[in-house]
């Protein structure tokens, strides 16, 4: 195992062909990605066709119905990006003499080298197991968008987690109000089912607000502190730049700041925060 220095001049690899979808083929991760598009699916329904459009209100209808579908369109697609974007995976396989030789390395600077995926690891990369990869500024593995969170498609996670959570409170918010005018009129001739949809829409919109604001808030955290969960929990010392706040910011969500920032749809120009993120 060789030990990594931050070589400057040499150009960042990329592991695939612009354009090329990355999908990692696990069978757990698959699973949880059916489920969280089911729950929101499932959330859509019961908020359209069992609390809004039966309410007779077209207005409070209206508003509420177009506001709850932008943002469970928006969990989707960001679900999506975050799911089918390469998160930073390090080319596989690059640990051959030749490549090495190619870095023009000065005397006495050594490289890491990732025995499982035969890979020349750069600074701040971890080996995923799931993945099979060493992904850059990996902070964790994660199952419900069946892949690494980690340079490349952080963005996308952190607004997965806010628009999730926006939607759940929201969901929530509904179901308060509709169970408030049942107590002030009768709704005992509401349908068993009926009841036991919006009991379980409220269940999980308090699960999935309490889980995503938490991770939301673990994920802003790390952006702003510039460490990922990985670093934290090895407690790894720390060998990169120290950098402001905001520079941390644009460095995930772009250059400069902009409405793309919310936008799933919106790659991020990290323009000269590059410059912090490739350490070969």
């Amino acid at each position: 195992m060789f030990i990594s220095t931050h070589q400057k001049g040499v150009p960042p690899s990329h592991p695939y062909p612009t354009g090329t979808m990355w999908f990692i083929p696990d069978g757990c991760g698959i699973f949880c990605a059916i489920v969280t598009w089911f729950l929101v699916f499932y959330a859509e329904f019961v908020v359209l066709f069992i609390i809004l459009i039966p309410s007779g209100d077209y207005m409070y209808s209206a508003i509420n119905g177009i506001v709850f579908s932008l943002l469970a369109f928006l969990a989707l697609a960001s679900h999506c990006r975050a799911m089918l974007t390469d998160p930073g995976a390090v080319p596989k396989g690059n640990a051959t003499k030749e490549f090495i030789e190619s870095l023009q390395l000065k005397s006495g600077q050594v490289l890491y080298n990732c025995p499982k995926c035969c890979s020349i690891k750069p600074d701040r990369a971890h080996h995923c197991r799931v993945c099979k990869r060493c992904i850059r500024k990996m902070d964790h593995h994660c199952p419900w968008i069946n892949n690494c969170v980690g340079e490349k498609n952080q963005k996308y996670f952190v607004l997965f987690t806010m628009y999730v959570a926006l939607i759940s409170l929201h969901a929530l918010i509904l179901v308060g109000f509709h169970f408030l005018h049942c107590f002030e009129e009768d709704c005992s001739s509401s349908p068993p089912t009926t009841m036991t949809l919006l009991i379980l829409l409220g269940l999980e919109g308090l699960l999935f607000l309490i889980f995503t604001s938490a991770m939301f808030g673990t994920q802003m955290l790390s952006i702003c502190t510039d460490e990922t969960t990985i670093e934290q929990l090895k407690k790894e010392d720390r060998r990169w730049v120290k950098k402001t706040t905001w520079v941390n910011l644009k460095a995930v969500f772009g250059h400069p700041f902009s409405l793309g920032w919310a936008s799933p749809f919106v790659v991020p120009d990290q323009g000269k925060a590059d410059q912090y993120q490739h350490m070969i």
